[in-house]
């Protein structure tokens, strides 16, 4: 299933405007600060579709009946774009578990690449609501193959993946190689990839705005 928030105007047009905007991308901060938003803003999105079970909670004057969400939830992210996201999905999910990434397109001189995982770090996702973020889904190719591989660390009851900008073919890509039980939450999706597979529009490396530009191999 997928949900697109662009199809609904809320709060988060500004900030996906923002993380699209040249001139307000040279703060890196403020980039930084944008992307933890959107994972902010999907992450009460995605809050809605977990489990429930009432609570009582003893006030000063009495007592006040909460429904609680009571899925155990995994937080993965694919380094180093992922960061931001991740920090504002762990600013509502804050006593979820944590997974983390290595994953990169190897391009090879004939204008292809593969996805290489140079590290995992997870914890056991048997029977856990299992939330993947990513701030760009170009293709589809780095998230599938990183969801695969966290599925050798158990089988979620629910995985969700989480980006600021998809695009429809990376949604197709999903789609065709990951099991019907993954929800997608997009904050905006694009239709064009470069011929080296880059979003148009997009909004760049959201890597390099985050952190500063890498070296390149």
């Amino acid at each position: 299933m997928l949900h697109n928030l662009s199809k609904t105007n809320s709060i988060a047009n500004r900030f996906i405007a923002e993380i699209r905007d040249a001139a307000v991308q040279t703060d890196m901060m403020r980039f930084r600060r944008n992307l933890e938003r959107v994972g902010e803003v999907l992450a009460y999105e995605i809050s809605k579709t977990l489990e429930y079970t009432p609570k009582e909670v003893e006030t000063p004057l009495g007592i006040a009946e909460i429904e609680m969400p009571q899925d155990n939830i995994v937080l993965a992210t694919i380094l180093r774009a992922g960061l931001p996201m991740h920090t504002g999905l762990l600013n509502y999910f804050d006593s979820a578990g944590n997974a983390f990434i290595s994953a990169y397109r190897k391009h090879h001189k004939d204008g292809t690449f593969e996805i290489k995982l140079e590290y995992v770090s997870c914890p056991n996702l048997n029977g856990k609501v299992l939330i993947v973020c990513d701030p760009m889904v170009a293709t589809g190719a780095s998230i599938a193959v990183s969801i695969q591989e966290l599925m050798t660390h158990g089988t979620p009851s629910k995985i969700h993946i989480a980006t600021a900008i998809a695009t429809t073919s990376g949604i197709n890509h999903i789609k065709r190689n990951l099991s019907k039980n993954v929800e997608i939450w997009a904050g905006a999706i694009d239709e064009e990839l470069t011929a080296r597979s880059y979003i148009v529009p997009g909004l760049g490396d959201a890597g390099d705005l985050s952190f500063g530009e890498k070296m390149q191999d």
